[in-house]
């Protein structure tokens, strides 16, 4: 038996977990951490791109990222595999209704599924292989809808978060991969194409190496990241593997009710018990499986898995033009450290072409210069976040037989606005891998919203013509709905008390008429985004730990 009597509770290992860890440690209190997932890496939620063979060949992760994204909701499908073996085993799908195969929900619909959208479950979730982009919301675009303003002023929370996750924007702004892309940009017309915010840091060896260290849990953990540190004051302890079932609610005296306890499994002893007292409690594992939870508890408010918000994705890859690459030099006159390190190592290639030494290279790009990183912000006129880049997904890896610094990725995100009957739903009797309530979607976009998806695409492939022509396999593309992550408003915020019956928690994230349980996540922004989530996650939960420390007894007591 295992028993923990502890401040709070959080369930959930991303950012926003660790920024309510992080912060609430900093004042002393004594802080559990519990996740369903493995533990991947020496210290807590490391990003696993950070490996040194991954920073070598991005490509070579995508293949880690779909073995860590696992899907949500799969549609049925019992058409015959006509091609089998006829004499293997088959059977009647008529005579046994209600078989589940492979973890399908057989209450999916395939035209209203997020067919792509996928949950992982490991220390540090998502953050262990996400793209690290932190841009803030904008304030005309996703911080207001229908005249109606954020629940909170995020003004002195951005910096506060962006600190955090070490966001910065200068770390690939040198490479001449990135100039070059950013330069063409330029004199194609698109003067708005700048450094894409990211969470990221310069590695001291940066020079021998061409590596970066990607921010995830582990940043926003500090010191804390470390297994065997002991912070100055207050008690951290994390528990992979660890799964919260069912929060248990009571009366709390005041008309309301609160959070008692938790059931938790140990999921490598499940004959173990464990006991968890705390007196505040912190649900923060992802815009679907916290409304699952909370689902699974009892809590079902009416906006609950309501209001959902996911991103329309375009997306396509360029191999860059023959005639760029035959000007590289002029393109980069305006850069003179970027231009004389090409200028060098061409100038290297050519004596050893000239000289038939094996192994020279004939794209005149150093190996070390890093990957482009540029964005074009949504505002809104254009509501639709534009990223400009190299990075490894579940999709659009490169062929072995082309250069991988010709290849330029284009991610255009889109925006949808939260409408009531947009949801995920989940199930009395059906259950997920993990033995709770199975998710179900229902999502469309409407027919402003499919006009924009429209423009959007048109401006991606003007963007993309300036820079060359399309990979085989990656032409202009829209991707399957769910595939960018950023499903939102499941857990939505409101206002004030008005907004009760479309909203789950209150502005400092404290779910309506609960005394002592707070949400976190992509799942709390109300009003739909075009760019990514996080970075504003992570500023509510900083919101959040003041309410937290209000509740909680002064320190000692």
């Amino acid at each position: 038996m295992s028993s923990f009597e502890v401040d709070v509770l959080v369930v959930g290992s991303g950012p926003v977990g660790a920024t309510f860890a992080r912060k609430l440690i900093d004042k002393g209190r004594n802080v559990l951490m519990i996740d369903s997932g493995a533990q991947l890496s020496a210290n807590y939620g490391e990003h696993l791109k950070n490996s040194f063979l991954y920073q070598k060949n991005v490509d070579l992760f995508a293949s880690v990222i779909r073995g860590h994204l696992h899907p949500l909701s799969v549609a049925t499908s019992d058409a015959p595999v006509v091609t089998l073996d006829p004499s293997s085993f088959e059977y009647d799908p008529a005579l046994w209704p209600g078989f589940v195969l492979n973890n399908q929900n057989p209450d999916q619909k395939e035209r209203d599924n997020l067919g792509a959208s996928a949950t992982t479950y490991a220390v540090g979730g998502m953050a262990t292989h996400w793209t690290a982009a932190v841009p803030r919301f904008h304030a005309e675009l996703e911080l207001t809808h229908d005249g109606q303003p954020y629940p909170l002023d995020l003004t002195a929370l951005y910096p506060q978060a962006e600190s955090l996750l070490r966001r910065a924007t200068d770390v690939f702004q040198d490479s001449a991969r990135h100039l070059l892309v950013k330069e063409v940009l330029h004199k194609a017309g698109f003067s708005t194409v700048t450094e894409l915010p990211l969470a990221v840091s310069k590695r001291s060896d940066r020079a021998k190496s061409g590596a970066v260290h990607w921010s995830s849990t582990d940043t926003v953990l500090g010191a804390l990241a470390n297994p065997h540190h002991t912070p100055p004051k207050g008690r951290f302890t994390l528990l992979a593997e660890h799964q919260c079932t069912k929060l248990n609610l009571v009366p709390d005296g005041t008309g309301k009710q609160k959070v008692s306890g938790v059931e938790v499994r140990n999921l490598r002893n499940l004959d173990e018990t464990v006991t968890i007292t705390a007196k505040v409690f912190v649900v923060a594992c992802g815009a679907i499986l916290t409304p699952q939870l909370l689902f699974a508890s009892g809590l079902r408010p009416e906006a609950l898995g309501h209001y959902l918000t996911e991103q329309p994705m375009a997306f396509c890859q360029t191999v860059l033009k023959q005639s760029i690459m035959d000007k590289l030099l002029d393109w980069l006159k305006p850069y003179p450290d970027a231009l004389d390190r090409v200028q060098k190592y061409k100038t290297k290639q050519e004596y050893m072409q000239a000289n038939n030494i094996p192994g020279a290279d004939p794209v005149f790009f150093p190996k070390g210069e890093l990957e482009p990183n540029l964005w074009i912000a949504a505002t809104p006129g254009q509501p639709w976040h534009c990223q400009i880049h190299r990075d490894a997904f579940s999709y659009g890896e490169v062929p072995p037989n082309i250069d991988r610094r010709l290849v330029v990725d284009l991610r255009w995100f889109g925006l949808s606005r939260p409408r009531k009957a947009n949801r995920v739903e989940f199930s009395e009797t059906g259950k997920d891998s993990f033995g709770m309530p199975q998710p179900t979607f229902h999502f469309a976009l409407d027919k402003k919203e499919r006009e924009e998806a429209g423009r959007m695409m048109a401006h991606m492939m003007k963007v993309a013509s300036a820079l060359g022509g399309f990979m085989p396999g990656s032409e202009p593309q829209f991707l399957t709905p769910g595939l960018p992550l950023h499903i939102a408003g499941t857990t939505r915020m409101g206002r004030t008390e008005a907004d009760k019956a479309t909203s789950v928690v209150d502005s400092h994230s404290q779910v309506w008429d609960v005394s002592n349980l707070f949400l976190g996540g992509n799942g709390l922004h109300p009003y739909g985004n075009a760019a990514n989530p996080t970075l504003t996650s992570v500023a509510t939960a900083l919101k959040a730990v003041d309410q937290v420390e209000k509740i909680l007894p002064t320190t000692g007591s």
